[in-house]
């Protein structure tokens, strides 16, 4: 069997690359040759990750036709969130986490997605059921994952599976997760080092709603001011990717990890559709987002719901 690439999507977070990583060892122990690759540079948060467990990260790549005929997908599922010439190879696997659109295959596959906090609780579960071996390196890093995408376990997307694997994976990493979760998370909340161009692309992700191009995107901060006092820097930024992506409409999450909340800063066209998903009227392109810290299962719906009623 010839090998294949695995990936998550474009402008990746820590599981969509840790998941690429783990993916690839459970196939591996199953007898088959995947190679985990990403769609873009590690952020802070990643780096942090990789070097506290001496992991290597991921070969970046543009494009896999070139490469390989198959691919596998982990963290994500739909064409535009995925590797350019998505179109030109064959889907065999998708494991994630987030709703299913835009996505189809010519052949049968592979595909196994949860209602969970993070696709590595999913390949966790995976490892078990195959009665597989988790290496003590990648049970750090996906430990790490879950982490990151639960907020260390605060998150409303958070689910026992998530809780029970992050005890698990802790114990066979040997951490404290508590303790390395907060060092972890602030890690990757250093905005002022970052031009607003890189900071609007370290996480995000591009949907249809309504029959428009909306992109949601994400920064962590432990203080919301530290993004708006650049505030005229980012809509710069965010006007800019809207005229050269075709973006309708650009939400920038800004969360605060520490209390849970976030604030979007919104540019673009409709604007009503965001007041209505959040209950809430715009002042200065900023609306307020109390308890909101997930774009999956917090921002997302609500936005889908609005736009397309």
């Amino acid at each position: 069997m010839s090998k294949e690439l695995v990936f998550g999507h474009q402008s990746p977070d820590t599981d969509a690359i840790v998941a690429a990583i783990a993916f690839a060892d459970f196939e591996k122990q199953l007898g088959k040759e995947f190679e985990p690759v990403a769609l873009g540079e590690p952020n802070d948060e990643t780096k942090f990750v990789f070097d506290h467990f001496g992991a290597s990260v991921p070969r970046v790549i543009k494009t896999a036709a070139n490469e390989v005929e198959a691919v596998a997908l982990v963290d994500h599922n739909e064409a535009q969130q995925s590797v350019s010439d998505i179109a030109d190879v064959k889907v065999t696997h998708v494991v994630d986490h987030h709703r299913i659109a835009n996505f189809q295959t010519s052949n049968p596959l592979f595909y196994r997605a949860e209602p969970v906090g993070c696709t590595s609780t999913i390949i966790t579960k995976l490892y078990h059921e195959y009665e597989l071996e988790i290496p003590k390196q990648i049970a750090g890093l996906m430990l790490s994952a879950i982490i990151s995408d639960t907020l260390l376990l605060k998150s409303p997307t958070t689910t026992a599976d998530d809780e029970a694997a992050v005890k698990e994976l802790a114990t066979i990493a040997g951490e404290d997760y508590a303790a390395y979760g907060k060092e972890m998370l602030r890690a990757g909340t250093n905005v002022d080092s970052k031009t607003a161009a890189a900071l609007i692309d370290a996480d995000a992700k591009s949907f249809t709603m309504g029959g428009k191009s909306v992109r949601v995107a994400q920064v962590n901060t432990v203080d919301v001011n530290d993004v708006f006092k650049r505030q005229d820097e980012f809509e710069t930024a965010i006007k800019a990717e809207n005229k050269a992506e075709g973006y309708d409409l650009f939400v920038l999450m800004v969360t605060n990890i520490l209390d849970s909340d976030s604030e979007g800063l919104i540019i673009g066209d409709p604007t009503t559709p965001v007041e209505t998903a959040f209950a809430g009227k715009l002042a200065n392109n900023r609306i307020a987002l109390p308890g909101v810290v997930s774009r999956k299962k917090q921002v997302v719906p609500p936005l889908t719901d609005a736009f397309n009623a």
